[in-house]
């Protein structure tokens, strides 16, 4: 029996049940059906991944209904579980429910407790359509899904102004990659006549040949398409600012799965970019921008949560990156690695924000580490996978293959700046966690654990240690095969042990031991001018600005003078008048309704009069 739609079905079923009774259950049955509904989609997950696992070359295919059938446009409800799929399934339900259970207890006394996990689970939905769907349209339509719910729990705290204005501004800057998104899906479908992924790779092992100019300009748009989603170069503002939302949001959304969703659909679509290999080029060169642009603006954040979020865009960029020297399967290891250690990171800081009354600034923190030695070991744990830690950690074996794969190829600067910022999100993590937990001690905290609380931050923590690093996604048969040289591995891996130790004692020399030296060298003007250069993010949220913002606000007020619009809003103003006028005629006088009623009969006898 194929079941593969309840993976699906269950979280929207949850979606549907929760929105509709806040208010009416306990918050204990609010948070089982939230967790149950992923529980069972996860349940389904390991069904298939055990088939699959054990036959890689297995692909389950379910057609739910016909969606659209004019004359030869026909478009199905139809789900396709692969490899791929199955890999992305396993990070969006498994690491999706870890952080549910989190949830329970992290919003156990913020309002809207239904209204969250409802949230929450027409997003898991959503997420789930975008990676089971089999053409380009059925994907589309999880792609808006995750958008319209990053925007609403972005925006979950709604009764404060500057929640709102991040949640909007997510929601813009991801709709201007979709325009680029839905033109390619267009131009595809001219070309190839089908949405279909498969038949479109089908017609390619016919056509496999570089340098189709139109081919060019479909893989460009879908590069455009996708890096407002997962929030690079230049698209990549609104993820700093998304941290506005409650932290599971921030480690199931912007961490562990949405932002994610580009590395999917280029992975996805790896049969049309084999076939341009400047759009490649253009990818990892993006991806590696991103990372250089995002580990200089960590390396100066004072907010917890804003430090992991430019973190999560330098390690999405790693996997552009990868996709660029063709490492699809490097890319996507370390998507699940990163799923993983990143969301123990979020849940960390959650915690740790609560047990410091609400306080994100890491400035005012510190001395942590005996009062709160559990985080203190899931954040030295989950900050060493992030930094490639050698040997204990599987983020050393993940994003040390991707820089392995670049090594092989010609892009050796590339390579270059990628290891460079290897070192510096070495020194910008322990930054954060020497200050926080090694530092001067401002807080004192308190924390109420359950169960609910530790077995999420226990199972991430475990996961994310050298055993994470046996996770093997079952992509033999999705894409093409590549062989590594492994001739000078040990020295490379060597020398990002080297980075990552250096980083390590970089930030302990000047933020803890020696920490007079920071204050001299902020003595120089320039370096303060470096400083909130990268502070604000290198200036490009200004940029847009002045170049975008303000000039769409220009013409806005010459348009409102617009005559067309004055003749509109005179008839509007005339029914405003005649409707406050008719309204004063139900007073509740009785003598007014008599008098109404003897006119209106005299009126209507002086027609018949003079008609």
């Amino acid at each position: 029996m194929n079941i593969i739609f309840f993976i699906i079905l269950f979280p929207l079923i949850g979606f549907l049940f929760l929105s509709s009774v806040q208010g009416v259950i306990s918050r204990k049955s609010i948070s089982k059906i939230g967790i149950f509904s992923i529980f069972i989609s996860f349940i389904i997950t390991c069904f298939y991944g055990a088939s699959i696992i054990e036959n890689n070359d297995q692909i389950f295919t379910q057609i739910l209904w016909k969606w659209l059938s004019i004359n030869e446009l026909n478009i199905d409800f139809a789900l396709f579980l692969d490899g791929l799929s199955l890999s992305m399934l396993f990070a969006i339900t498994g690491v999706g429910l870890l952080i549910h259970i989190f949830s329970s207890w992290y919003m156990r006394h913020k309002e809207g407790y239904s209204r969250f996990f409802a949230y929450t689970n027409l997003f898991i939905a959503s997420m789930s359509v975008l990676v089971l769907a089999d053409n380009f349209l059925f994907m589309y339509l999880g792609w808006e899904g995750v958008s319209v719910c990053s925007y609403l729990l972005i925006g979950f705290y709604y009764t404060e102004y500057r929640n709102n204005i991040c949640a909007f501004k997510a929601f813009i800057l991801t709709r201007i990659s979709d325009i680029f998104l839905i033109i390619a899906i267009f131009l595809i479908y001219k070309k190839y006549n089908t949405f279909n992924f498969q038949e479109i790779k089908f017609l390619l092992s016919f056509l496999n040949i570089e340098g189709f100019s139109d081919l060019n300009l479909i893989t460009l748009f879908l590069l455009l398409g996708v890096i407002g989603k997962s929030a690079q170069l230049p698209l990549q503002t609104w993820l700093s600012d998304a941290m506005v939302g409650p932290s599971p949001v921030s480690a199931l959304i912007h961490a562990a799965t949405m932002v994610t969703a580009g590395v999917y659909l280029i992975a996805r679509t790896h049969f049309l970019f084999l076939l341009t290999p400047e759009i490649l080029y253009f990818v990892a060169l993006i991806g590696t921008l991103t990372i250089l642009i995002a580990s200089c603006s960590a390396l100066v954040q004072n907010d917890i949560k804003r430090i992991l979020a430019y973190s999560t865009m330098s390690q999405i960029g790693y996997m552009f990156l990868a996709l660029g020297v063709k490492a699809w399967s490097a890319a996507i290891t370390h998507l699940i690695v990163h799923a993983i250690f990143k969301a123990l990171l979020f849940l960390s800081a959650g915690s740790l924000i609560l047990s410091c009354k609400n306080e994100k600034n890491i400035f005012k923190m510190g001395g942590l580490r005996k009062q709160l030695p559990f985080l203190y070991i899931t954040f030295i744990v989950g900050g060493a996978s992030l930094i490639s830690f050698p040997l204990v950690t599987s983020g050393f074996y993940s994003k040390g293959n991707i820089l392995f794969n670049v090594l092989q190829t010609d892009h050796f600067y590339l390579f270059l700046i990628a290891l460079f910022c290897s070192f510096l999100t070495a020194i910008y993590t322990f930054r954060m966690i020497f200050i926080i937990f090694h530092g001067k001690n401002v807080h004192t905290v308190s924390l109420s654990k359950n169960l609910a609380h530790n077995i999420s931050l226990f199972i991430l923590l475990f996961f994310s240690t050298v055993f994470g690093s046996y996770i093997s996604p079952p992509l033999l048969y999705v894409f093409p095969l590549s062989y590594l040289l492994t001739d000078n591995k040990l020295i490379f891996e060597i020398i990002c042990s080297i980075l990552s130790i250096s980083g390590i004692y970089f930030s302990y020399y000047f933020w803890i031991q020696n920490p007079y030296w920071i204050n001299k060298i902020f003595k120089f003007k320039l370096i303060r001018c470096i400083y909130y250069f990268f502070l604000k993010g290198w200036g490009l949220d200004w940029f847009y600005n002045i170049s975008l913002v303000n000039f769409y606000l220009y013409v806005s007020k010459i348009l409102s003078s617009d005559p067309f619009n004055k003749i509109v809003n005179f008839f509007l103003k005339m029914i405003q008048i005649f409707n406050f006028y008719l309204l004063k005629t139900s007073n509740g006088y009785t003598r007014w309704y008599v008098t109404s009623i003897i006119l209106g009969v005299n009126l209507i006898f002086l027609l018949i009069l003079f008609y």
